[in-house]
């Protein structure tokens, strides 16, 4: 890895002032972005390596983010497996997908083959990258990937969810093995660390289920990439199974990244090994500067009466997307005030 700090805060090595990055850091509420999309379309950035390269780089040298990370979108692998899909601005398929039209979906193996832009991206990145700064990757979870492409929250499957018989077939035999591939892609290249996001995970709506997709998470996407890969839900029965994978000396997890519905101290004292990404409310950081400052010194408070011992781990972030309302003096003032008083 090529940035101390996040070095440090994935290997749980005790540190003053903690690595910082944000979800969706390269989108719409930065100028760089809103510059960019002037001329191309997302998909042309996304796609276009030279231009993704150019994206990603926009808030590391605005802002001064410790870490990069790929700019793409989570739902490409369904475009590769054969799903007709556009973004205006949002992603619209042409089709959601059905027991009639899946045989329409390639496989895997070839579906695999129209994500090697990404990897060239990640080359592109790294080399225009000053070599003190970290570069990560990132893939949908698979559940959330799912419910993009049948259309789950249109309520056709809602009421069955992960036992309906269809979407497992789609899941274990089309998108686990595609997003492990993808995975596979982006560490190939260059990438240090892969970010799963499943912020749709929180519709399995059953523990019990969502103890066995987690697990099913682990077993084919996080260990056999050997801690390299973390992973971040919108609080689904509080992570527990990831949290107590990170308790296991054995683990393969790097880290998770975590809502803002518990204190930071909650996840680190809950932990004993990879990072812990994430925390404070987007909805926050978008308020007009005053709130915001108000609020964020409550923020600090709280994390100051953590030890650093204790904030061991401690990736400094949001608890999801950078909001395109959120004020762009805000982010500067954020990351100025976390180096200054964690110094």
């Amino acid at each position: 890895m090529s940035n101390q700090l996040f070095t440090n805060a994935v290997s749980r090595i005790p540190q003053k002032t903690p690595p910082i990055w944000f979800m969706r850091q390269a989108g719409r509420y930065h100028s760089h972005y809103q510059t960019l999309k002037k001329r191309h379309s997302f998909e042309e950035l996304c796609k276009t390596p030279k231009l993704a390269a150019e994206t990603a780089l926009g808030p590391i040298n605005e802002f001064d983010f410790d870490v990069a990370i790929l700019f793409s979108d989570i739902l490409f692998p369904l475009e590769a497996l054969g799903m007709k899909l556009e973004f205006n601005p949002g992603p619209i398929f042409k089709n959601f997908l059905k027991s009639d039209n899946y045989q329409e979906l390639t496989s895997p193996e070839e579906a695999i083959r129209h994500m090697e832009f990404q990897g060239e991206a990640i080359h592109q990145t790294r080399d225009l990258l000053d070599n003190k700064k970290s570069l990560i990757g990132f893939v949908g979870g698979p559940w959330t990937i799912l419910s993009y492409a049948v259309g789950i929250n249109k309520g056709e499957f809602y009421e069955e969810g992960f036992h309906n018989e269809f979407l497992n077939k789609t899941l274990y035999e089309k998108i686990f093995p595609l997003i492990k591939k993808n995975i596979s892609l982006q560490l190939n290249s260059g990438a240090e660390i892969i970010m799963i996001f499943d912020t749709s995970a929180g519709s399995i709506s059953d523990k019990e289920a969502y103890e066995i997709y987690s697990r099913d998470i682990y077993k084919h996407l996080i260990e056999p990439h050997d801690g390299k890969v973390g992973y971040f839900s919108k609080h689904p029965f509080e992570s527990e199974f990831f949290m107590q994978e990170m308790n296991n000396s054995e683990t393969k997890l790097a880290g998770i990244g975590v809502d803002q519905n518990k204190t930071l101290s909650y996840w680190l004292n809950n932990t004993n090994t990879g990072f812990i990404q994430g925390n404070f409310s987007p909805e926050i950081l978008s308020k007009p500067l005053d709130d915001f400052k108000r609020d964020f010194d409550e923020y600090i408070g709280q994390v100051e009466s953590i030890s650093e011992e204790e904030r061991t781990g401690w990736v400094c972030g949001l608890g999801h997307g950078v909001l395109k309302t959120t004020p762009e003096e805000n982010v500067h003032f954020f990351i100025k005030k976390i180096r200054e008083v964690f110094r």
